[in-house]
């Protein structure tokens, strides 16, 4: 018979930010390896000549304009 009551092996089922986080490091980590191998170069590099970023920078379009003048003081 198990020596653990209800509520201990409910807590240790229960999602943790702990354990959220060491689940997140270690998928962040194995990305960055998988990133330094020749396919993970390969992907990487067909990815960004797809992705077309604009040149242009910050534009002031009509929207952000009138957000600027309904909040001037």
């Amino acid at each position: 018979m198990s020596t653990k009551s209800a509520t201990t092996v409910n807590e240790e089922n229960q999602p943790s930010r702990r354990k959220f986080f060491i689940g997140a490091g270690a998928t962040v980590g194995a990305v960055a390896v998988a990133s330094q191998t020749s396919i993970g170069k390969a992907v990487i590099q067909e990815i960004g000549s797809t992705v077309q970023g604009k040149d242009d920078g910050y534009q002031l379009s009509a929207h952000i304009r009138k957000y600027y003048e309904t909040t001037m003081l």
